[in-house]
């Protein structure tokens, strides 16, 4: 199995604030890491993703699994169905010289992600809860809690 310590958490982030976030995420990682994005639905997940891309509007890879953003690889495995699809899709492939591997809805797929790629990379969990919801979602604040995983 494997075992999470604490790295940083920030409380009470708005949308605005996500970018410096961002920043202090960045400063907490080594190069390469993956980063597996836990939350509800709703939390955030996708929202967070792509100011970390600095996209505005690159929406979730749920249709096509993964997307590659130059230093950066981003996938959403909500739609699959068992951990062998893992093997299927080559992550080793999409990684060969990039910094970061986001990775929303890969909490149940840790170990198997870990197993397909190289002992370079660092594995961390971002988990994302909303605060206090609001009429307008969008303006709720969040809580991040990043834990680096340990095998």
């Amino acid at each position: 199995m494997f075992d999470y310590q604490d790295v940083r958490h920030w409380k009470k982030v708005y949308q605005s604030d996500i970018s410096n976030i961002i920043v202090e995420l960045k400063e907490s990682l080594s190069d390469p890491s993956v980063v597996i994005l836990d939350g509800p639905v709703g939390a955030g997940k996708t929202t967070f993703t792509n100011v970390f891309l600095g996209e505005d509007k690159s929406g979730s890879p749920t249709y096509s699994l993964i997307n590659d953003c130059g230093d950066i690889v981003h996938a959403d495995f909500y739609r699959l169905d068992s951990a062998e699809e893992i093997i299927h899709l080559e992550l080793a492939m999409y990684l060969d010289e990039k910094k970061y591997f986001l990775v929303e809805w890969g909490k149940d797929y840790i170990r198997d992600i870990y197993r397909e790629l190289s002992d370079d990379f660092n594995y961390f969990q971002l988990s994302i809860e909303t605060n206090d919801k609001k009429e307008d979602e969008e303006n709720a604040s969040r809580n991040y809690f990043l834990k680096k995983i340990i095998f």
